[in-house]
């Protein structure tokens, strides 16, 4: 990792004549991409090392052209010989997502949509002009092949593990049905295709975007549909109704001219349906096929989206055994598989969580039930053999990003997480009073304090329980 740090301090000093007093890695997302915040005494930038040398290209060439437009997008300041580096405009760390969060649905945040929708359109429509299509990662334009792609995607990573009796024939005819009838839209121009409030950023009360390097030509109503119909967003139907209008009148202005709104707003919600779809796919490949806990917590999510949009909207073409599937995975039933159990005021259930040292020895179990798990966190790569972290803990955040980064942690703590919610559930159900969970390492510093720390965070926010969270041998910790 030095010789990345390196490279990225040798291109940065080609662009700047600031010296950089710090390049800190920054948490990784699902991409390869890694990510580095550069610090001067005049302000910040940000620095993506990725081996993945057309992925660079297109996103440096899409950013340049968008600039150009005058498009809310970070400026690329530095390249290196072989584009495995770029230093661009620091954005910040809040998205459109975190402040939704934060602050609620208040008006502030109603604006904020607003202002994104209307640099969306103004991406979409003025970024298209001149824009080199020959640059795009995968297809040049998201036709009917790539919207049957996303249905079959849905049909093999979410559909098909419900066991559901369908007829494959018809459904592969209604798939392709609609496929030709939303390639078929009146508005094409460029496609953001992951628009989601994760990928605006809010800097100084103002939007920018980012991760727009899978974009390829394509209707105007699949960005639209993605940011207001995100799961995790929970926008109203008052918000989505009020925000698509104002969107469309965006729209008309940039065109200097009148849409079909009653047409348009009919292929948004085909798109809405495609995007509402591909979502539960990948939710699926990730949560039920990958069994990564934070996706299979996001399924019931997505399906109660997926239902009110069914009972409430049409897209304006007759599908019968599409839509026959449709009301049944959408059921209560069904939606009931996957949400998980939450505990009450009432449920007596106390989780104890602990970090230990295994030099102390395991913490002894004083219910009277006994037993519990314990995790050996010792085959994880150890932050206290470093220098720098020694007398820090699984607190701090320079561990937490090495262990999060530079070890297998991530994965590891995926597996306990799904083990552990097998026995809470059952606890919850059974009236259960304790359980008792213990993570131990070293010195009880570090590895292990941070993975008592994710599972008890984890426990809160899936099952809403009591978590009595000790570190131990927090008193010996070096200091």
């Amino acid at each position: 990792m030095q010789t990345i740090k390196e490279a990225i301090e040798k291109l940065f000093r080609q662009y700047s004549k600031a010296a950089a007093t710090s390049i800190e890695k920054l948490p990784q997302s699902g991409s390869d991409r890694i990510y580095f915040r550069i610090q001067t005494g005049q302000g910040s930038f940000i620095a993506t090392y990725n081996t993945n040398i057309k992925e660079n290209n297109t996103f440096i060439g899409f950013s340049r052209h968008f600039k150009a437009c005058n498009c809310p997008v970070p400026g690329i300041l530095a390249v290196n010989e072989d584009k495995t580096i770029y230093i661009q405009e620091d954005l910040g760390d809040s998205s459109l997502l975190n402040e939704l969060e934060e602050k609620g649905h208040n008006e502030n945040v109603y604006e904020l949509f607003r202002k994104s929708l209307q640099a969306l359109a103004h991406l979409q429509v003025k970024g298209d002009e001149g824009l080199n299509y020959d640059d795009c990662i995968t297809s040049r334009e998201f036709g009917k092949q790539a919207i049957l792609s996303d249905l079959l995607y849905f049909k093999y990573y979410f559909l098909d593990t419900l066991k559901i009796p369908y007829d494959k024939e018809k459904l592969i005819d209604d798939f392709d049905a609609l496929s030709t009838y939303l390639s078929h839209v009146d508005h094409k121009y460029f496609m953001f295709r992951d628009f989601q409030s994760r990928n605006v950023m809010v800097k100084d009360g103002k939007v920018f975007f980012i991760d727009y390097q899978g974009g390829m030509k394509g209707a105007l109503q699949y960005d639209v549909a993605s940011l207001l119909w995100q799961a995790r967003a929970e926008l109203s139907d008052e918000w989505k109704k009020n925000l698509l209008h104002y969107y469309m009148e965006c729209v008309e202005a940039l065109l200097q001219k009148p849409i079909d709104k009653i047409r348009f707003e009919s292929q948004y919600n085909g798109y809405v349906l495609i995007r509402l779809l591909q979502v539960l796919g990948a939710y699926g490949f990730r949560g039920l096929f990958e069994r990564k806990a934070h996706f299979l917590t996001s399924i019931p999510l997505a399906l109660k989206n997926l239902q009110w949009f069914f009972k409430n909207s049409s897209v304006g073409i007759v599908l019968p055994e599409f839509e026959r599937l449709l009301g049944l995975i959408t059921e209560e039933e069904v939606i009931g598989r996957f949400e998980n159990i939450k505990a009450t005021a009432e449920t007596p259930l106390v989780i104890s969580v602990n970090s230990f040292s295994y030099k102390k020895g395991i913490p002894a179990d004083l219910s009277e039930n006994g037993g519990g798990y314990v995790f050996d966190m010792r085959g994880i790569l150890n932050p206290g053999r470093v220098e720098e972290y020694k007398k820090l803990s699984g607190l701090d955040k320079s561990v937490k990003d090495f262990l999060e980064q530079q070890t297998d942690m991530p994965v590891y703590l995926n597996s306990v997480y799904n083990l552990i919610d097998i026995s809470v559930t059952d606890y919850i159900k059974r009236g259960f009073i304790s359980l008792m969970i213990n993570f131990g390492c070293t010195g009880g510093q570090h590895r292990s304090v941070y993975a008592a720390e994710a599972l008890a965070r984890h426990l809160r926010n899936k099952f809403k329980v009591k978590v009595q969270l000790t570190h131990t041998n927090q008193q010996n910790w070096v200091r």
